[in-house]
């Protein structure tokens, strides 16, 4: 399976300023071309001593202090990010024949950040943050649905959901952030931005 990308050539001239402010430009074109959850990204993190684990999850906010997930802290990422806060990010916009790829630094976000976020949640949203203990074993889907019924009785619709402890936002604050644009025969513009000090330098990466 083989397809020949064809698009316009990017060049270092066309780059935004930053790395946010070129990410802000993309994320719009991604969002104006109708892709399917644009703001879904593959987030990557390691234990200690380098076993990698990768899942798709969702980029709630980004500014120019990162960008913010949301998960349980006890989940698999969020023990690996507590040991080892290295990640990297991937936006996989396949349709429009592009990527973009972060790699940095997480940490929590304030706790009142989180429970700003958790009140603009849906309603069962919010009772199946109070459900699930990601990445748990369970014995089986029953054990899981009848937790969210008790949860459900307890926090009818309209009732305040208190935020879990366990839950939580990770902003990633980035290393690097590189803008990948594919091309006919795999000539793809690979551009970097590379933290630098106060500011950013900009390098062209071989496809």
């Amino acid at each position: 399976m083989r397809e020949q990308y064809r698009t316009t050539d990017l060049a270092e001239s066309e780059l935004a300023s930053g790395p946010m402010e070129q990410f802000t430009r993309w994320f719009g074109e991604a969002v104006a071309a109708g892709l399917h959850e644009p703001n879904a990204m593959v987030a990557a993190t390691a234990t200690p001593d380098g076993r990698p684990s990768s899942r798709t999850v969702l980029l709630k906010q980004y500014d120019r202090r990162g960008f913010v997930f949301f998960t349980n802290y006890g989940s698999r990422k969020g023990r690996e990010l507590a040991a080892n806060p290295a990640v990297s990010l991937l936006f996989p916009w396949h349709q429009i024949a592009r990527q973009v790829v972060v790699t940095g630094r997480a940490s929590r976000i304030a706790r009142e950040e989180t429970a700003t976020y958790f009140r603009t949640r849906p309603h069962g949203s919010q009772l199946g943050a109070w459900a699930s203990a990601q990445s748990s074993v369970i014995d089986s889907r029953d054990e899981l649905t009848a937790r969210y019924a008790e949860l459900a009785a307890r926090y009818p619709e309209g009732s305040e959901v208190p935020v879990p402890p366990e839950w939580g936002g990770f902003r990633v604050v980035p290393e690097t952030v590189e803008f990948w644009q594919g091309h006919q025969n795999r000539l793809h513009d690979r551009l970097r931005f590379v933290s630098e000090g106060e500011g950013w330098r900009v390098e062209r990466l071989c496809p």
